[in-house]
């Protein structure tokens, strides 16, 4: 099978982007609260290895919904957010959620590696989820490097492991093994626009647009051949993602309102717990290369 251009990249990105924006939110849970501003603020924090302390102008790549930029404002770690993403649909979900949170981001709907910004604009770029969308990870980094200021900040989180990738497999197929089961227990009926696992139409466009799952090693010679200094990469929860995983699979075969609210508190509450387990116990004592997630930072030379 032919591998897919850098163009059926981006179009497939766009448009399963645009189709999600409007659920995005709900399905995966995302809070722009106290509980929202705690989870991104200790990323950033994990990412960094210190305190992240404010940053006066930031960007971020991919910024979907906004879940990363909305609540770093709001926890007043950033002053001046400019959001980007390739989804036209995910930038207007923001900008309404931004609005409705009255808050003020600038938004442009663009290419990762054709960045529309003056060289030396931002003090932080960071991005959640997003580079493993990325057909031309070269092109995009050193586009970062460009738009930040000479010793400004690159983080970015969320992106998922080569190994961490492949062990997700397992809970996503248990989830579908169990999902009649599991719809008779919770009283919930199969998905009526789609079949199990999946939805119809651009919905069924997810599979395709993970581009790349990474090593600790490919992040990091990304970030140096870029000219990044101090790059670090970690690894993020193991635990809570086998469990989120089968839970997020089994209620991709339910129609959304006939989950019952208590599943929905189980399901999040679990979560939460089990990513203190990893946080606490696991991610100090294993190599990043194991969890699902990894994150990286690094600073631009300052001369």
């Amino acid at each position: 099978m032919a591998l897919p251009t850098a163009e059926q990249i981006k179009d497939v990105n766009v448009r399963y982007h645009d189709a999600a924006a409007a659920e995005y939110d709900a399905k995966w849970g995302i809070d722009y609260g106290e509980i929202g501003q705690t989870q991104v603020t200790a990323k950033l924090r994990k990412a960094l290895g210190r305190e992240p302390g404010r940053f006066a102008r930031a960007l971020e790549i991919g910024a979907g919904t906004g879940y990363f930029s909305l609540n770093l404002l709001r926890a007043g770690i950033i002053a001046d957010a400019v959001a980007t993403d390739i989804s036209p649909g995910m930038i207007q979900t923001l900008s309404q959620t931004a609005e409705r949170l009255g808050l003020e981001v600038e938004t442009a709907v663009c290419e990762a590696a054709e960045l529309p910004f003056e060289d030396g604009s931002f003090d932080l770029v960071f991005g959640h989820a997003v580079l493993h969308h990325l057909p031309d990870l070269d092109a995009a980094f050193a586009e970062f490097r460009r738009v930040l200021k000479p010793g400004g900040t690159l983080v970015f989180c969320g992106e998922p492991s080569r190994h961490g990738d492949r062990l997700a497999n397992v809970p996503k197929r248990a989830g579908l093994l169990a999902a009649p089961l599991w719809r008779r227990l919770v009283g919930a009926s199969e998905q009526r626009n789609g079949h199990e696992g999946g939805h119809h139409d651009d919905h069924a466009l997810e599979q395709f647009v993970d581009v790349h799952a990474f090593s600790p090693g490919d992040l990091e010679r990304f970030a140096r051949n870029a000219g990044f200094e101090q790059v670090r990469v970690r690894g993020e929860e193991l635990a809570a993602n086998w469990f989120g995983w089968f839970n997020r699979t089994c209620e991709s075969t339910a129609e959304p309102a006939e989950i019952p609210w208590l599943w929905r508190q189980y399901a999040y509450r679990g979560y939460l717990a089990l990513q203190a387990l990893d946080r606490v116990l696991l991610e100090p004592r294993l190599p990043p290369a194991i969890f699902y997630n990894l994150l990286i930072s690094a600073r631009a030379p300052r001369g």
